[in-house]
């Protein structure tokens, strides 16, 4: 029983412990969240196993330059009639041992070699590139759920300030009420104003629970209820520079990994044409062998009968030793037309890369040009809400002061108050979406 309970109390320990540390999570800032993004998801993980196959590729491509050596070691045993040693029939058993080493080198193949060595030296810069491309458009979502967190937690900020304004303005009139100064009813029309404004306040923490949610699943979290975020220092107009889409677009064309990849299959599907034109040329390679053997069967000797005898095994090993060097050329002369089709084949690959450059280069203007536009309408949109916040206030606080002064409706003073709240809103949304265009151009740079 003392057993039992100290158990119960080391697990309670355990969870209070844990709770303590899941309440007392820091807040995440962006480059955390990208890090972690990028550690986590598995696409990246995949490319990673990808670029490790190409870079073994390219490694076995360099080695092919390389002779080759084999040995060999061979046991026979022979029954009835058998070729003994003499290269004479006879009848009995035998068994022999061979030994043998060789080797081999590819002296000239029309660069054969030489070229798909850089073919695989293409194909493995190219899928760096890919995994590049992956981290960065990784690095973009998770940047655009950053900030759409950081708008959420603005928009319920905004709808709490409204929500505590309007209960502020509640707790005023009930001592009016109370005195006799004010309608009953007219109590009722702002509570239910509370009421509306305590849905979208209950609204918006959704919205931020579900960006939550959103960027939780980017990084792949298991445990995510108590995740934040931090708002960055460097969130303020006079730390943003918008860049022209022509100068983004001249950087971003020397170095973006989408291009880069395009570049270097275009590069690797050019080398396949010198491979495959590589077969119209004669071959030359070098072998070399060096073999021995040791023979021995219970054939008898008619002269003597007596039982053959060829030596000891050393002996025949030593008398048997054998090299042979040898040159081979191989030329080609017909082959049913497979040379000629393979290479009309990687000329067609060629054509087909260069149109992936071209559509790379297109596809990367285009979202440039689209970010930079998005960016100025955000910026336009930002400009005139902060314009119409001024004039909102304003309108509000006239409103409010001709209510107070009973010379306004309070319908009236609910439209200014809601006008105000939809320029604020519109004023948040405008000024994210400015950020995130910012960024997209920096990244995209």
């Amino acid at each position: 029983m003392h057993f039992l309970m100290k158990t119960k109390i080391i697990l309670i320990l355990c969870v209070l412990s844990s709770t303590i540390l899941v309440s007392a999570q820091q807040p995440w800032t962006l480059q955390q969240c990208v890090d972690t993004a990028l550690a986590n998801n598995r696409n990246v993980k995949q490319q990673a196993l990808t670029k490790k196959t190409r870079e073994i590729d390219y490694e076995q491509a360099r080695n092919n330059l390389l002779p080759n050596l084999n040995a060999g070691i061979g046991q026979n045993f022979g029954f009835g009639r058998v070729v003994g040693n003499n290269n004479t029939y006879t009848t009995g058993s035998s068994q022999s041992t061979n030994f043998s080493i060789s080797g081999g080198v590819t002296l000239y193949n029309g660069f054969k070699m030489r070229n798909s060595i850089e073919a695989k030296k293409a194909d493995m810069n190219a899928s760096e590139a890919d995994l590049l491309k992956i981290k960065s458009d990784i690095t973009t979502s998770v940047a655009a759920g950053f900030l759409q967190i950081l708008l959420n937690k603005e928009l319920l900020q905004i709808a709490t300030d409204q929500l505590d304004l309007s209960k502020t303005k509640i707790e005023q009139r009930k001592g009016l009420v109370a005195a006799g100064k004010m309608a009953e009813g007219e109590m009722y029309d702002l509570l239910a104003q509370q009421s509306k404004e305590e849905l979208s306040k209950l609204q918006a923490q959704n919205s931020l629970s579900l960006s939550l949610l959103d960027l939780a699943q980017l990084l792949e979290l298991d445990h995510f209820e108590n995740l934040d975020v931090v708002t960055p220092d460097n969130l303020t107009e006079t730390d943003l520079k918008l860049l022209s889409a022509d100068e983004v677009y001249q950087s971003a064309i020397t170095h973006r990994p989408e291009i880069k990849s395009a570049e270097y299959r275009l590069k690797s599907s050019e080398y396949n044409v010198l491979i495959s034109k590589a077969d119209y040329y004669p071959s030359l390679g070098l072998s070399t062998s060096l073999g021995t053997g040791y023979f021995n069967d219970n054939s008898v000797n008619p002269v003597t009968n007596q039982k053959n005898d060829y030596g000891s095994f050393g002996k025949q090993l030593s008398d048997k030793l054998n090299l042979g060097i040898n040159l081979n050329l191989s030329i080609p002369i017909f082959n049913k037309f497979a040379i000629r089709n393979n290479v009309r084949s990687a000329q067609l690959g060629v054509k087909s890369s260069k149109i992936s450059v071209e559509n790379a280069r297109l596809e990367l203007k285009k979202s440039i040009q689209q970010a930079y536009y998005n960016a100025l309408g955000a910026k336009s949109r930002w400009d005139a809400a902060l314009k119409s916040e001024i004039a909102s206030r304003e309108a509000y606080r006239f409103t409010n002061q001709k209510f107070e002064a009973g010379r306004a409706t309070l319908y009236e003073l609910y439209q200014a108050k809601s006008n105000l709240t939809q320029v604020l809103s519109e004023q948040a949304q405008a000024k994210y979406e400015y950020f995130f265009r910012i960024k997209l151009l920096e990244l995209l740079k």
